[in-house]
C-alpha cells in the first residue's frame, strides 16, 4: 500500500529523512493527550494545540510556548494546514470520529485515543478513509507495541497451550460513576469551556460537571464505559494472537444501584455499573471457535485451580485468561507479564522463537517512524478499526440484557434483534458529520 509522506519530513531527492522532524498538532490536550504529546515532544516539534477547555489544557499550553492555540480543530486547519503534518487527537469518544476524519481528508497522519471511535460505523469509516487517504494511522493502545502481546501470540502461534476455545478478561473499571441517571440541575457554563465544541455531534444538553472534564466516559451519548475504556488495552493480545475479526454473536447482562445523589439508570443514559459480556467467534484461519468471557465493575472469572495461591490473577487492575486444550496463559493489562499457569510451565517450557519484529520506542514514537516512512505503525486502523468494533460489539448487547444477538460483521447489522441498529450509527447534532 502507498503511504502518503509530507514534504516536511522528507530528505534530499524527496527520500524520507529519519533527521528531520514532524510538525504535529494536538487536539485535546488535558488529559491523556498531554502524555501523548510528552512522548514526542523531545525529538518533534509541536506547532499547533488545540482544546475546547482553555483551563484544563493551560499546563499543556504552557509546556509549549510556541505552539499556536486553538479552540476548534476546524480553524486550526483552516490556518495552519500548510504547516502541519500530523494530529494526535485525544478528546471524549463522541468526537474521535469527526476530528479524525476531517485530518484525513487534509492528508494529515492521525494518531487516535483509544476506543478509536464511539460507535460501531464510525470505526467501519475510518478503516476505510485511512484506506483512501493512504496516511499513517495509529490508535492509542499502547500495549500493542510491547514485549509481551508479541510473545502471547508466539507462545499461541508455537501451540504451547493448544487450541483456544475460552477466554476471560476483566478489569476494575469503572473508577468513576455510573449506571446513573441524567443530572437535572443546571450549571453555569465555565468561562474558558465552548460548551458546544465539545458536545459536538452529540444531542446538546446543559453543561454539568459529570460529564466534563473526565466523567464523561460513563454515559452512553459521549463515552464508552468500561469495556471502551480498558477494551482496546486488554483485549489487544485476544483480537491479535486469536486472529479475530467480527464476532458472530454477544450475549451480556449488567448491574445498576444508587450512586450518591443520583437514582440508578438504564443503559440508555449511562454505562451500568458491573456487566459480564460474551462474545462467540466462528473457525477461521484453521482455529476452533471460540467464546470471549468479558468481566467488569469487580466482577471476576473463577480463579483457575492451577494459579498458584500466591500468584495474583492478571496485575491486579485487569487481565486474560487463555485456556487452551494443553494449558493456560496469563497476562495483565496491556499484555504485560505474560505467563503460563502453573508457574511449574515457566521453567520446563522453551520460549518459542520470536517472529514478530519488536518495537524499541514507544507507541508515539512508532507512530512519528511510521509517518517519516522509516517504520511500520503498530496498530494502524486496518487492525484497530475491526479490534474497535468487537469491543463496540460488547456494549450493544447491553440494550437488550440476557438476550443473545445474531451479529452479521459484514454489514454491521443485528439480525434478530433489529431495534439495537440504531445504535450502530445513531444520528449526528445538526451542523456535524462524518
Amino acid at each position: 500500500m502507498f503511504t502518503f509522506i509530507p514534504k516536511s519530513v522528507l530528505g534530499e531527492n524527496g527520500k524520507p529523512s529519519a533527521n528531520n522532524k514532524l510538525n504535529i498538532a494536538g487536539v485535546g490536550v488535558g488529559g491523556m493527550g498531554a502524555a501523548n504529546l510528552e512522548a514526542m515532544a523531545g525529538t518533534e516539534n509541536i506547532v499547533a494545540l488545540c482544546d475546547v477547555d482553555w483551563d484544563y489544557a493551560k499546563e499543556t499550553f504552557q509546556k509549549y510556548p510556541n505552539a499556536k492555540l486553538f479552540k476548534d480543530y476546524r480553524v486550526m486547519l483552516d490556518e495552519m494546514g500548510k504547516e502541519i503534518d500530523a494530529v494526535l487527537i485525544a478528546t471524549p469518544d463522541h468526537t474521535h470520529a469527526v476530528i479524525a476524519m476531517e485530518c484525513m481528508r487534509r492528508g494529515k497522519h492521525v494518531y487516535v485515543q483509544k476506543p478509536l471511535t464511539k460507535t460501531i460505523y464510525e470505526s467501519r469509516m475510518l478503516t476505510e478513509a485511512a484506506r483512501k487517504y493512504k496516511v499513517v494511522t495509529q490508535m492509542g493502545n499502547q500495549g500493542n507495541s510491547g514485549e509481551g502481546i508479541r510473545q502471547i501470540c508466539e507462545w499461541i502461534w508455537s501451540g504451547e497451550i493448544g487450541q483456544v476455545r475460552q477466554v476471560h478478561a476483566w478489569t476494575n473499571r469503572p473508577i468513576w460513576p455510573q449506571g446513573i441517571e441524567r443530572p437535572t440541575e443546571t450549571m453555569p457554563v465555565p468561562e474558558t469551556l465552548d460548551w458546544d465544541l465539545w458536545i459536538g455531534p452529540a444531542p446538546m444538553r446543559p453543561y454539568h460537571s459529570a460529564y466534563h472534564p473526565w466523567n464523561w466516559r460513563a454515559w452512553t451519548d459521549f463515552g464508552t464505559g468500561a469495556l471502551g475504556d480498558m477494551g482496546c488495552h486488554i483485549l489487544d493480545p485476544v483480537f491479535k494472537a486469536l486472529k479475530l475479526k467480527y464476532p458472530i454473536s454477544a450475549e451480556g447482562s449488567y448491574a445498576t444501584n444508587v450512586i450518591g445523589r443520583y437514582k440508578k439508570a438504564d443503559i440508555h443514559e449511562s454505562f451500568p455499573l458491573g456487566s459480564l459480556i460474551y462474545l462467540e467467534y466462528p473457525e477461521r484461519d484453521g482455529l476452533p471457535p471460540v467464546t470471549v468471557h468479558w468481566y467488569d465493575g469487580g466482577l471476576l472469572p473463577q480463579r483457575p485451580q492451577e494459579l498458584e495461591d500466591e500468584r495474583m490473577m492478571g496485575d491486579g487492575n485487569g487481565g486474560v485468561i487463555f485456556v487452551g486444550d494443553k494449558g493456560k496463559l496469563m497476562c495483565g493489562c496491556y499484555a504485560s507479564r505474560p505467563e503460563l499457569i502453573p508457574y511449574s510451565r515457566m521453567r520446563d517450557s522453551k520460549r518459542p522463537e520470536k517472529i514478530i519484529p519488536r518495537i524499541t520506542v514507544s507507541h508515539e514514537m512508532n507512530w512519528v517512524e511510521a509517518c517519516k516512512g522509516n517504520a511500520e505503525a503498530s496498530s494502524p486502523f486496518e487492525y484497530a478499526g475491526p479490534f474497535t468494533e468487537m469491543v463496540l460489539m460488547g456494549n450493544l448487547c447491553l440494550y437488550h440484557p440476557g438476550q443473545k444477538i445474531c451479529w452479521d460483521g459484514e454489514n454491521m447489522k443485528c439480525t434478530n434483534l433489529p431495534d439495537l441498529n440504531q445504535y450502530v450509527n445513531p444520528p449526528y447534532r445538526d451542523g456535524w458529520t462524518l
